[in-house]
C-alpha cells in the first residue's frame, strides 16, 4: 500500500495523488488561523502531470494524500512521426511512444540518441525531462562582420540541427557545435 502524505507535509516540486491522478507541487502555502478553532489550511498551486493542466486549491492541514505510483528511467530518443514521439527505454529496451501533448516543446532539444528521462504513470510514460543543457549542432550561421559590435550587441542568430534558432556569440560558426540550456532556451557555451 502506498504511503499516505498529509497535505501540510506537501512542499514545492513534491509528487502527489490527489482523485487518482498525479500531481507535482509548484507552490505550497500554510494558512494558521488566528481565531481559536479555526483551521489550518493549505493552499496549493499544483500541476495534473497527465494534463499539464495547473491550478489552485485549498485544502485542510489533516487532508491526506497517497504517493503516486510515478517511476523515472533513461530513454533515448529515436523519432517522430504522426503517431507520435518514440522513445527507447534504457531498462527494458522496449519502444515508447509519447503524444506532442507530452512532449511539448522538448523536440527543439532532441536529436537521434539523446538521452532524457522518461516518466511513468502507474507503468505508462506521461511525460519527460531534458538535461540542464544538451549539445546542438550549428546548421545555418552568418558570418559576422567587423563592426557588428558597435551597436553593443555582439550576438547573431543561428539555427541549430532542430530546427530551433537562438542567439549565439559572433564566432561561433556553422559546423560547430554549441550548448543550450534546455529551461532558458539560450547559448549556454560552445561545446
Amino acid at each position: 500500500m502506498a504511503a499516505l502524505i498529509d497535505a501540510i507535509s506537501v512542499k514545492r516540486k513534491m509528487f502527489f495523488e490527489f482523485e487518482n491522478t498525479p500531481y507535482c507541487c509548484l507552490e505550497a502555502e500554510v494558512s494558521t488561523p488566528t481565531a481559536r478553532g479555526g483551521q489550518t489550511l493549505v493552499h496549493l498551486k499544483m500541476r495534473n502531470l497527465l494534463t499539464s493542466a495547473v491550478f489552485e486549491k485549498t485544502f485542510k492541514a489533516s487532508d491526506k494524500f497517497k504517493e503516486p505510483d510515478l517511476q523515472m528511467g533513461p530513454a533515448s530518443y529515436l523519432y517522430s512521426d504522426r503517431d507520435g514521439t518514440h522513445f527507447l527505454d534504457q531498462e527494458t529496451f522496449e519502444t515508447l511512444t509519447l503524444s506532442e501533448e507530452m512532449i511539448g516543446k522538448a523536440l527543439d532539444f532532441l536529436v537521434e540518441g539523446s538521452l532524457i528521462e522518461l516518466h511513468k504513470y502507474n507503468g505508462n510514460p506521461i511525460g519527460l525531462e531534458l538535461p540542464m543543457q544538451v549539445k546542438l549542432g550549428v546548421v545555418y550561421a552568418e558570418p559576422g562582420a567587423k563592426g557588428d559590435s558597435a551597436g553593443g550587441s555582439v550576438t547573431k542568430v543561428v539555427r541549430l540541427e532542430t530546427g530551433l534558432e537562438i542567439r549565439v556569440p559572433l564566432f561561433i560558426k556553422e559546423g560547430e557545435k554549441v550548448k543550450v540550456s534546455t529551461e532558458t532556451r539560450e547559448f549556454a557555451g560552445r561545446a
